[in-house]
């Protein structure tokens, strides 16, 4: 039956009389316009993603940015030889990268776009584990990190490397430089610091770590890289605060990730990794494709992938430059502080991360001070009632007693909607002072069982549920 949009409601036509198909594939077609209603419908139980400050990833694009992917929604970039532009817009993204972390020699060290910084991390994962190999390297490697986002746990486990995960102690909540040494050995074949922990926020110390691991060759002649995760920071310290040194002007420092639908700006699915000199990425890990047309060489986990996001990455690059960046990030930085007053006027609140550029990234992070008679698990729940979705975790390793929210505050987060959050989170406070819950059980008590901004999950997940995005 036509669907005549003159005389005929969507809403009464034939398919939408039952309910969604959920199991099977579907036998009948029916009309895109009905369709589409089915799918626009469903997803308004999804929350609004820019009240998610659980997620690190961008929410707010710009029209331009908008038509940019939607005309480059059939563009296959590792096609090379049939989209040779897109092509060139990655390797001046990659260029202009590699010179915005101080690569010694940015047009001609090697780079890659990649998914984002997860599948980036592994590259660069991959290289140091082959340029290990390579120095003679025998037996089962291992890196070295502190509390780090999901990816480094399945990098080791899906590529057969030991990951040697320095627990927090005392009053800790990064890896330090101190923290390093004892855990190297000549299996290591990196230290990975984290330019911007997903838990807190926090940056690591990585010219600490290069010092730290400086005296240990000197000493034992172990000379160890670094690989940095910049997820987070990578697109952020170089605008707001360029003189904190944690990139290629340290030597050590071999590779980089970061992720360009992050603080890049982009949209979801942009990554880089960067590699300080060609060298330093094995020739090996690079494949030659020539059955799309021409031979390109290639090196990533995944193969067939949009290239619109790297050509926003190229337009945002182009559009904003170092001057629209600075005044960008340092902007979110600004509500990021602000938020942070706030929450500290308030009473219940310590912050950890207050938003400061040199400390660590556009977040905002907090714990509760002394005894109260809510958790923060029950102040999530509240908030969640409003639409707000923050995460509140435990810490990792040796600290998981201690619960933490972190707001991840984000391009197109203002001033005026941190008021409606600092007012909701009044409003959730007088709520449970009033109405306290009335069973608030601790992970123990609940099974094993927590949850965080979003589901009940279990507790060796909650980090990796609740911290990560």
């Amino acid at each position: 039956m036509a669907f005549n949009p003159e005389s005929d409601d969507i809403f009464a036509m034939p398919a939408l009389d039952r309910t969604a198909p959920k199991g099977g594939f579907p036998a009948p077609e029916i009309l895109p316009d009905i369709a589409y209603e089915i799918v626009h419908d469903e997803l308004m139980l999804d929350g609004v993603s820019r009240m998610n400050l659980a997620t690190f990833c961008t929410t707010w694009v710009d029209d331009k940015a908008r038509r940019l992917m939607a005309e480059s929604l059939d563009k296959n970039i590792v096609d090379k030889d049939e989209y040779p532009q897109t092509a060139e817009l990655e390797r001046r993204c990659v260029r202009m990268v590699a010179d915005l972390w101080h690569a010694p020699d940015p047009a001609r060290t090697h780079g890659t776009s990649t998914t984002g910084s997860s599948e980036a991390a592994m590259l660069g994962g991959l290289a140091a584990k082959f340029r290990w190999r390579k120095r003679g390297g025998t037996g089962t490697p291992n890196f070295v990190c502190g509390p780090v986002q999901v990816c480094w746990e399945k990098f080791a486990r899906y590529f057969d490397v030991e990951i040697r995960q320095i627990p927090l102690r005392g009053d800790r909540l990064t890896m330090r430089p101190d923290d390093v040494v004892a855990h190297c050995d000549e299996h290591t074949i990196m230290v990975v610091p984290t330019f911007g922990q997903t838990f807190t926020g926090l940056f690591e110390d990585v010219a600490g770590m290069s010092k730290a691991l400086d005296q240990l060759q000197s000493v034992s002649g172990l000379d160890i890289p670094i690989h940095v995760d910049a997820a987070s920071g990578g697109f952020l310290a170089p605008f707001t605060a360029p003189d904190l040194i944690w990139d290629f002007r340290l030597p050590r420092v071999k590779s980089i990730n970061a992720s360009g639908h992050k603080t890049g700006l982009a949209p979801l699915g942009s990554g880089w990794a960067i590699w300080r000199e060609a060298a330093d990425l094995p020739g090996e890990l690079i494949f030659n494709v020539d059955y799309l047309g021409g031979s390109r060489p290639t090196f990533n986990l995944n193969f067939s992938r949009p290239g619109g996001q790297v050509i926003t990455q190229y337009y945002d690059f182009i559009r904003l430059g170092r001057t629209g960046y600075t005044r960008l990030q340092s902007a979110i930085y600004h509500v990021a502080q602000y938020l942070a007053e706030g929450l500290t006027r308030l009473g219940p609140f310590e912050m950890i991360h207050g938003g400061n550029p040199h400390h660590g990234i556009t977040a905002v992070s907090w714990r509760l001070r002394g005894d109260q008679d809510f958790n923060l698990y029950d102040l999530s729940d509240r908030l969640r009632t409003r639409g707000w979705l923050i995460a509140a975790y435990p810490l990792p390793a040796d600290r998981q007693n201690e619960t933490i929210m972190r707001a991840v505050i984000r391009h197109g987060f203002t001033h005026d909607m941190a008021d409606l959050l600092l007012a909701d989170i009044v409003r959730g406070l007088e709520q449970l002072a009033k109405h306290p819950v009335s069973t608030s059980l601790t992970r123990a008590e609940a099974g094993g069982f927590t949850h965080n901004a979003t589901a009940a999950v279990p507790t060796e997940k909650a980090t990796a549920v609740g911290a990560k995005s």
